[in-house]
């Protein structure tokens, strides 16, 4: 009887720990994972920012709040990765289509290529939902210093450069709903992106 009670009381305390299983934070280029904020009003977060989506809509960093947000950064024409990655986003979104609480945010490297009309017809040709994915256009130099600054998105190897060094990365970012970096996930592996679903259903638990 003992054993039993011992071995129940165990199972429960195993399950209990991977039900609240908890995503670090990141706040440095090295993702150096950081497992708790001493103050999250001045630990790193996504800034503030002025963007236009596919639509030609303003998109700022508040229609991030309250979201769980995947970023990654493309550019309409590009030939060699950004297919694939578009792939890996299509494949996040038929996931969590219905799920009000995920965002997928693509900001394009060559925003003085990639209009409007064009983001639009390249969100038409690759079956993107307007509501779960939003293509992002703006000025260069604000996407450029978002990506590199403040999603770290070419990890520590861009993070000093400007915008005349071209941005080119297969990285996603996993940013919390108060845009907090908490995982960062290669675009064109499989499991990677295995990975990232697993984290967002888990961060889901945080909120």
């Amino acid at each position: 009887m003992r054993i039993a009670v011992f071995i129940l009381l165990c199972f429960t305390l195993f399950s209990c720990k991977e039900a609240i299983r908890k995503l670090p934070y990141y706040d440095t280029a090295d993702f150096t994972p950081k497992w708790e904020m001493k103050d999250a009003n001045s630990f790193h977060a996504i800034r503030n920012f002025n963007l236009t989506d596919q639509e030609g809509n303003t998109f700022s960093e508040k229609n991030l709040d309250g979201k769980i947000c995947v970023a990654d950064f493309f550019f309409t024409s590009c030939p060699g990765i950004c297919p694939k990655l578009a792939t890996s986003m299509s494949d996040l979104q038929k996931e969590f289509l219905h799920d009000n609480d995920i965002l997928l945010i693509s900001h394009s490297v060559t925003p003085e290529k990639d209009s409007v009309p064009i983001l639009k017809k390249y969100a038409s040709d690759n079956e993107i939902d307007f509501k779960k994915w939003k293509l992002l256009t703006g000025n260069r130099s604000d996407i450029y210093d978002l990506g590199r600054r403040y999603y770290f998105v070419e990890e520590d190897l861009g993070v000093k450069s400007d915008s005349t060094v071209f941005l080119h990365t297969e990285n996603f970012v996993l940013i919390d709903k108060q845009r907090h970096i908490r995982g960062i996930y290669n675009g064109l592996d499989p499991n990677s992106i295995t990975a990232l679903k697993n984290d967002i259903k888990e961060l889901k638990k945080e909120f």
